[in-house]
């Protein structure tokens, strides 16, 4: 069976940073980590940690500083209600950085996507009208607010 994994380059955080997303995301967890060959300059470092979020596999690679993340790569994490969005928001932001359209940076400068689950049920209304109200009320703002946009597509 072939398998997907999604890889993340760390410049010396994958541990740190494998911990605090399996803290966040229920059905999370570390399955593995792999250290560095010892060698007299990088004595038995921490190479990479296999962890899932979600069922999901991830590996987070300590390679040093030579590529980092960019705007262009996101993980999107779609939510039951307002009260997931808010938490992962919440814990997400914290060290890291708001953006539009329910996009943020982390403190390790991964970026995600944290929606509710009702933006694409209201977006793929067969009403052009009111999906369209629901998408320009989303790109005004930073965190997805599930209020305003039922408030969008009901005044369409």
């Amino acid at each position: 069976m072939t398998t997907f994994t999604t890889f993340l380059w760390f410049d010396t955080q994958a541990l740190e940073a494998a911990e605090y997303y399996t803290s966040i995301f229920e059905d999370s967890r570390i399955n593995q980590i792999r250290h560095y060959p010892s060698s007299p300059d990088d004595a038995g470092s921490i190479m990479t940690v296999d962890f899932e979020l979600g069922g999901r596999a991830f590996t987070a690679l300590n390679a040093g500083p030579g590529d980092p993340f960019t705007d262009a790569m996101s993980i999107e994490v779609r939510c039951d209600s307002q009260d997931e969005v808010d938490r992962y928001w919440n814990q997400l932001t914290d060290g890291g950085e708001e953006k539009p359209c329910g996009w943020l940076k982390d403190q390790f400068g991964v970026m995600w996507q944290v929606f509710p689950n009702l933006f694409f049920e209201l977006l793929d209304d067969p009403d052009p009208a009111k999906s369209q109200a629901v998408s320009a009320a989303m790109l005004k703002m930073r965190k997805i607010e599930s209020s305003e946009l039922q408030a969008a597509f009901d005044n369409a």
